[in-house]
């Protein structure tokens, strides 16, 4: 038996260190009043899936690389951004399964909701040759990186 409380078979306590939640501390408070502000709930949830999209960057020789485990999604259900001229976006969303009435859920494990990431590309990079695939739920953004010219060095032959 856990000590820990549980909700849909997550862990869910603030002082454990392997919980699953984002702790908010106004998540109690009746904040949707004349600044209709989204419910805390709603936001705490949307958080929590900025915080659980994850993708790797490596830089080769060529150029930038991020790859994205994206399970589940389909390409049209990803987008992939370049704004202000260097930032790179990578969002989209992953809708929850629609629930029957009979239904008796376990266990929700499962994330849904929208993710946004965001990465400031360096002055080399070519953003008019990004591409990017998707395969097997792998999200594959390639960044191709501009050649440094080496300066010409140019020997002196000295005299004397």
């Amino acid at each position: 038996m856990s000590l820990i409380p549980s909700v849909f078979g997550q862990r869910s306590n603030v002082f454990d260190p392997f919980s699953l939640d984002l702790w908010d501390p106004f998540k109690d408070w009746p904040f949707n009043s004349a600044l209709s502000a989204p419910a805390r709930s709603d936001l705490s949830n949307e958080t929590s899936q900025f915080a659980a999209t994850r993708i790797d960057w490596k830089e080769t020789p060529e150029g930038h690389v991020f790859k994205a485990d994206l399970p589940g999604l389909k390409k049209e259900e990803v987008k992939v951004e370049v704004e202000e001229g260097n930032i790179l976006q990578i969002s989209g969303e992953r809708s929850r399964d629609k629930e029957e009435k009979n239904d008796t859920w376990h266990r929700i494990e499962r994330s849904s909701g929208k993710f946004l990431r965001r990465f400031r590309l360096p002055e080399n990079a070519k953003m008019d040759q990004i591409k990017a695939s998707m395969e097997n739920g792998v999200l594959t953004v390639t960044v191709p990186k501009e050649e440094v010219k080496k300066p010409d060095v140019k020997a002196i032959e000295i005299s004397g």
